[in-house]
C-alpha cells in the first residue's frame, strides 16, 4: 500500500526515528483489543478530526482490506461531526477516492 510522500521521506531520511515510531505503532497495535477493521475505522475518525488527511488513503485501504464497506468509511469520517464540527467533511472526498480505487 502506498504511503504519503511525507511518510516516505520520514522512513528514508530519518530511519532511526522511523524505526522507533514503527516499534511504538506495532506495540500499540498488539495491545489493542479492537478487531482490525474497527481499529482502522476508529483511526480514520481520529485522522479526520485532527485533519491529518495525508494518512487517510492508506488507512482507508487498510480498513477496506479488513472488510470495511464504503458506508462504514463514510460513517467513520463523519462520526466526529458533533465533537469537532464540519471540518471532518474535508476528509470525505479523500477517503472515498481512496476507497473507490481498485
Amino acid at each position: 500500500m502506498k504511503v504519503s510522500k511525507a511518510f516516505e521521506i520520514f522512513s528514508k531520511d530519518a530511519p532511526e526515528f522511523h524505526g522507533a515510531w514503527m516499534e511504538l505503532v506495532q506495540k500499540i497495535d498488539k495491545a489493542s483489543k479492537l478487531d482490525k477493521k474497527t481499529e482502522e475505522l476508529a483511526y480514520l475518525a481520529v485522522l479526520a478530526a485532527v485533519r491529518l488527511e495525508s494518512g487517510i488513503p492508506f488507512h482507508v485501504k487498510m480498513a477496506k482490506s479488513n472488510g470495511a464497506s464504503r458506508d462504514e468509511i463514510i460513517s467513520s469520517i463523519l462520526v466526529g461531526l458533533p465533537a469537532v464540527g464540519n471540518n471532518v467533511i474535508q476528509a470525505l472526498p479523500i477517503a472515498l477516492e481512496a476507497y473507490d480505487e481498485e
